[in-house]
């Protein structure tokens, strides 16, 4: 079982760490539990009736009201207004609450539904990526298994392939080709998958490349294509230490090419970017240099 501080309940909620305490004290809605030290803590099913509370809350739901409520109400009421169209905010509240449960038919079920409601490239940008930096501080606070990390991973992997395979594979005949891969080492293939769509609902021409490319690979896919440019997401490869190497190793060795960095590795304050290599903050500065 997982335990929870109020700060963290406070960053997957949105209720603020000041108001959870008031509304235990008012109202009785949570019961946190201490360790031997008197330190509180909440668990899974704390998270998941604080999300509800504060879905209910977002819809206008007074908290007074929602206090006089049993589990089973709040539930029946979550589910009602769920099957409304809802901004991407409840959506992303569903999708935690399916992880902590590893429910793939709830997980399966929201993603589904968003994409109806908002469109897939919509969905990405505001359901999966609020998503997974929301989930960022469970990893880091070790409250997510390794389970948990690959199976909403490749849930959401699965989404973004069926997408890409429903695309239609066509480009004006000058359209510039973009390299697509993650260094050699690199797994996190999520930003990757999601350039490669966008690219395509753009009718860019796309050579995917995938994970785990040695270089010497990336240059002969390079010299065969004539790639104007290249797209690459640093996650955990090269370390921190080494990732200006890596920069102006590819800023040399690929001088008339824009070579595009996107992801954790490459956004540290400290790095110096050569005049051909664009660190990108999110995929949306992606789409704007292709606009």
């Amino acid at each position: 079982m997982a335990q929870y501080t109020i700060k963290e309940l406070e960053h997957l909620s949105g209720i603020k760490a000041h108001t959870i305490r008031i509304w235990e004290q008012r109202y009785g809605i949570l019961n946190p539990m201490r360790t031997e030290t008197n330190i509180r803590y909440y668990d899974d099913a704390d998270l998941k009736s604080l999300l509800n509370i504060s879905l209910l809350n977002e819809r206008g739901y007074k908290i007074s009201k929602i206090a006089q409520m049993d589990e089973q109400q709040i539930q029946e009421t979550v589910q009602q207004l769920c099957e409304q169209p809802c901004a991407g905010a409840h959506h992303v509240k569903e999708l935690v609450s399916a992880m902590v449960d590893m429910d793939e038919q709830l997980f399966d079920r929201v993603l589904s539904k968003a994409a109806l409601q908002m469109g897939f490239q919509e969905t990405m940008r505001e359901v999966i990526y609020p998503f997974l930096n929301k989930i960022g501080v469970l990893w880091q606070t070790g409250n997510i298994t390794p389970a948990h990390e690959h199976f909403v991973s490749n849930l959401i992997r699965q989404k973004l392939l069926v997408a890409i395979d429903g695309q239609t594979a066509r480009w004006a005949e000058d359209a510039p080709v973009y390299i697509l891969y993650l260094p050699e080492g690199e797994l996190h293939e999520l930003a990757l998958l999601y350039m490669n769509y966008v690219l395509r609902a753009h009718h860019q021409r796309v050579i995917y490349m995938g994970q785990h490319l040695p270089f010497k690979d990336l240059e002969l896919t390079h010299e065969q294509f004539k790639a104007e440019y290249l797209c690459t997401v640093l996650t955990t490869v090269p370390e921190r230490e080494q990732v200006q190497a890596y920069i102006d190793k590819l800023s040399a060795r690929f001088p008339d090419s824009t070579v595009y960095l996107y992801g954790y590795q490459a956004q540290h304050d400290f790095l110096v970017f050569p005049e051909n290599v664009v660190r990108l903050t999110c995929v949306e500065d992606l789409i704007a240099k292709i606009n």
